[in-house]
């Protein structure tokens, strides 16, 4: 499965110097609508990944499943974060973008200590069609909610936007090695492909968070909700979790 080449993917966006409260809660419903989908993408993505990789006996699978979990709850996060007067709320943007950065954490133990068994252990896990069928699909569908996800986060300041739209292209690379790893087993037998993308995916889980966790690369130096005034920051009124 390929990308179509008349679909080029949407590029980040500069930061805006200044916007103004009718365009923040655009923007933010826009957010909203894209984590209700990866939502619902990551509950199909993670509960069909384990099912393949407890069936395959593939680490890797069950990690990226995961990870799905967790991205999910990361969507959650951002759904909540962006509903009613939360919308405004600079203390609800810190408490979201620490919220996703735990996620990271939560991920990198479980399947780092498994790969690292799997490896010592010689487990050779069996070929998964199912596996890279779904790799594939994911690799398609991520980075198109990671990017656009990012170019919001850029022109509203949001880093907890921010670190969704990573933890969404951190699938779509990991989805990537996965695929490789799955397609080496079942072509050439490389069963220790499969618990070093485990490595790989535990290595940059961890990165990731650390780097969500101090905000970095939200692209608005100012920080969260800095586009707008100080009124509209502290004026909730009229807000509503429409």
């Amino acid at each position: 499965m390929s990308t179509p080449a008349a679909r080029p993917l949407p590029q980040a966006s500069a930061p805006a110097a200044h916007i103004d409260r009718e365009a923040y809660r655009q923007l933010a419903r826009r957010v909203r609508l894209l984590s209700w989908a990866s939502l619902a993408y990551m509950a199909l993505e993670g509960g069909v990944a384990i099912l393949a990789g407890v069936l395959a006996g593939s680490v890797a699978l069950i990690g990226f499943g995961l990870d799905s979990v967790v991205e999910g709850f990361a969507s959650g996060i951002i759904v909540w974060r962006f509903t009613g007067a939360r919308m405004f709320s600079a203390a609800a943007e810190q408490r979201a973008q620490r919220l996703v950065a735990v996620q990271f954490f939560i991920l990198a133990p479980y399947v780092g200590i498994e790969s690292i068994r799997a490896l010592v252990g010689g487990e050779h896990p069996d070929v998964s069609w199912l596996g890279i069928a779904l790799s594939a699909s994911s690799l398609v569908v991520m980075p198109y909610l990671g990017i656009a996800k990012q170019r919001l986060a850029d022109r509203m300041g949001s880093a907890a936007t921010k670190g969704e739209g990573r933890q969404n292209m951190l699938c779509a690379y990991l989805a990537g090695a996965l695929l490789l790893g799955l397609l080496g087993n079942a072509a050439f037998g490389a069963w220790w492909l499969d618990p070093a993308v485990g490595l790989l995916i535990a290595a940059v889980a961890v990165k990731e968070g650390a780097e969500a966790w101090r905000g970095e690369g939200c692209g608005c130096a100012a920080g969260p909700l800095a586009g707008l005034t100080e009124d509209d920051r502290h004026d909730d009124r009229g807000v509503t979790g429409a």
